[in-house]
C-alpha cells in the first residue's frame, strides 16, 4: 500500500484529553515542575493584576503565562524535537531571563506603589515567579555551560607547528 506504516511499528498514541496532557517523566523531572511552577504562579499573578488597581501591569503575566504554557506543551509533546527551526534552550533561556526581570520590576512597583490587596498579593507571587523564573534560567544556563564544556573537548587541539606556519 505505498508509503503507509504498518500499525505494528508505530508509537502507541493516546486519544483524547489524555493526548494533551503533559508525559508523566516530563512532569516529575526538574524542568516539568520548573514550567508547571512558572504557568500556575504566572496565571495567579495575571489574576491578581485583573482583580487590582494595577491593571496596567496586566499585560505581562499574561504573556509569560502563555509562553510558559507553550514551552509546557512543546517540552511534554516532544514538539521541540520534532521541529528543529529554533534553537529552544537558548530561547527559553532568554524568555525565562527577561520574565524575571519584568517580574521582579512590576512587583516592586505593585507592591511600593499601590495599596489595595489584589496589587500586594500580585506583588508577592510577582516575587515568587522572580524566584522560580531565575531558578529555571540558573539551570538553563547551566545545561548550555556543559553543553558548551562538552563540545570543546570533543575538539582536537591544534599542535604548535599549526599555529606557527606560516602560509600566506
Amino acid at each position: 500500500m505505498g508509503d503507509m506504516e504498518s500499525p505494528d511499528t508505530t508509537a502507541p498514541r493516546q486519544s483524547g484529553i489524555r493526548a494533551l496532557l503533559p508525559d508523566k517523566a516530563f512532569v516529575i523531572s526538574r524542568k516539568g515542575q520548573l514550567l508547571i511552577a512558572e504557568v500556575v504562579l504566572s496565571f495567579i499573578c495575571f489574576i491578581c493584576f485583573v482583580a487590582s488597581t494595577a491593571a496596567a501591569f496586566v499585560t505581562a503575566p499574561l504573556v509569560e503565562f502563555l509562553l510558559a504554557f507553550f514551552l509546557l506543551f512543546a517540552y511534554s509533546s516532544k514538539f521541540n524535537e520534532r521541529f528543529k527551526g529554533f534553537h529552544w534552550p537558548l530561547m527559553d533561556f532568554l524568555r525565562c531571563v527577561s520574565a524575571s526581570v519584568i517580574f521582579f520590576i512590576i512587583s516592586i512597583i505593585s507592591v511600593s506603589k499601590y495599596i489595595d490587596v489584589a496589587s500586594k498579593a500580585a506583588g508577592v507571587f510577582g516575587f515568587i515567579a522572580t524566584i522560580v523564573f531565575a531558578l529555571d534560567f540558573y539551570a538553563i544556563f547551566n545545561d548550555l555551560a556543559n553543553f558548551l564544556k562538552q563540545g570543546d573537548t570533543t575538539e582536537q587541539p591544534t599542535t604548535e607547528e599549526d599555529s606557527n606556519s606560516d602560509s600566506d
